[in-house]
């Protein structure tokens, strides 16, 4: 299992969102569409060469984003960050993905 944390613009994220939860991402048990999400603020500066969604090349851009939360099955997560990739109007999102521990393994 693994979790998956990407920054998405207001304007974007029920879009982004159900492409995630489409390609398999935000089970748990019986239930889906499963997610943990907070607005904040991102920075960033595009360089020469970039395309950028937002801002000016060589200008500190700062915009309102969600960072995402998820869970995701480990056959899943390819697809799932194709199809985030995919849905997200960033050139570069910005996003982890973690594996988690199994805890049924963990005991004693």
């Amino acid at each position: 299992m693994y979790k998956i944390a990407v920054f998405i613009p207001e304007e974007a994220l029920e879009l982004v969102k159900s492409a995630m939860f489409q390609a398999g991402a935000g089970k748990i048990g019986d239930y889906d569409c499963c997610s943990w999400q907070v607005k904040g603020q991102g920075q960033f500066r595009p360089l020469a060469g970039s395309n950028p969604y937002l801002g000016q090349t060589d200008q500190v851009e700062t915009v309102e984003e969600y960072r995402v939360e998820m869970v995701c099955a480990d056959q899943y997560v390819s697809n799932v960050i194709q199809a985030m990739k995919q849905a997200h109007p960033y050139e570069e999102p910005a996003y982890d993905v973690w594996q988690l521990a199994d805890l049924y393994t963990l005991r004693e």
